[in-house]
């Protein structure tokens, strides 16, 4: 970006802020513009007005795919939350929403008492529109912290980030109640992908029993780990609210040491709208029910 380029006070449209966040979500002016039902070059020129306009290069051009500087990433978070206020605001304008919370939560919370708990709340304030998404804790931390979501909990190592709220999270060994596979040599492991939680403490403490280890099934579905387990193709390490009948836990008889270092964690921003307040109470209401 030239130097002579200064930063003017003009509003920001939001056509333009709309159009690079497009960009950068696809990594590509190609795909934006089809996705924008635009014409590349329209793109292009949206993007460079936007950049005149702040006196700063947004967008790294230099590779195939392109990624935002860290200029860009500023904007884009204050974009992010400009598009969703507008959306919520012509909702507001169009007849009975008042306000739209968006909420993540990990796929062993989007079923049971979380949702009949959401879904109460919804009934009892009708002009709340909730759009929820469930999903791996690092996904839904990353989409959080890109503005996408106004309230998270997720399932992080105790006290790594620090959250709104917080408690002990309760995880069991299984293995399956009807084909057992704990003795075999080497143990087959059911897990989340790479980098996904618990996966690294379970194979840190079956190494530290001395036992060989191998990866039988790999998923990134809550759903598919307990059907791997249940029907014996290896044991995993999940949260105790999701350990089912077809499920057998594994303890001290097997040579297990509790693990004790995870947490479930509530996030929200301090500016948040008194909803978002709100139903952040009704999980963490959730949370400390578990415990009793």
């Amino acid at each position: 970006m030239p130097d002579s380029i200064k930063p003017n006070r003009a509003i920001y449209d939001l056509d333009m802020l709309r159009t690079v966040v497009m960009v950068a979500d696809c990594g590509s002016f190609t795909t934006a513009a089809a996705r924008l039902h635009s014409t590349q070059s329209t793109v292009s020129q949206k993007v460079r007005r936007l950049e005149e306009m702040v006196g700063q290069q947004l967008l790294d051009r230099s590779n195939r795919e392109v990624h935002p500087t860290d200029a860009g990433e500023t904007l884009l978070g204050y974009a992010r939350h400009l598009l969703a206020v507008s959306s919520q605001l012509t909702e507001a304008m169009s007849g009975g929403v008042t306000v739209t919370v968006r909420i993540g939560l990990p796929d062993d919370f989007v079923a049971g008492k979380t949702m009949q708990a959401l879904a109460a709340f919804n009934r009892r304030n009708p002009t709340v529109k909730l759009e929820i998404t469930g999903g791996l804790s690092r996904d839904l931390m990353s989409t959080y912290d890109r503005g996408e979501l106004d309230l998270v909990l997720i399932k992080q190592r105790r006290h790594s980030r620090e959250a709104n709220a917080c408690q002990p999270e309760r995880i069991e060994w299984i293995d399956s109640a009807q084909y057992p596979c704990f003795a075999q040599d080497p143990i087959p492991l059911v897990t989340f992908p790479p980098r996904g939680l618990y996966r690294d403490d379970m194979i840190g403490a079956v190494e530290a029993m001395g036992r060989s280890w191998r990866i039988a099934f790999t998923s990134s579905s809550l759903a598919g780990i307990q059907e791997a387990v249940a029907n014996g193709l290896g044991v995993s390490l999940l949260p105790s609210r999701v350990v089912t009948g077809g499920h057998r836990v594994l303890g001290a008889e097997q040579g297990f040491k509790p693990i004790k270092v995870f947490e479930a964690a509530i996030f929200h921003r301090p500016t948040a709208d008194p909803m978002v307040m709100a139903l952040a109470e009704i999980l963490i209401g959730i949370l400390r029910a578990e415990e009793e």
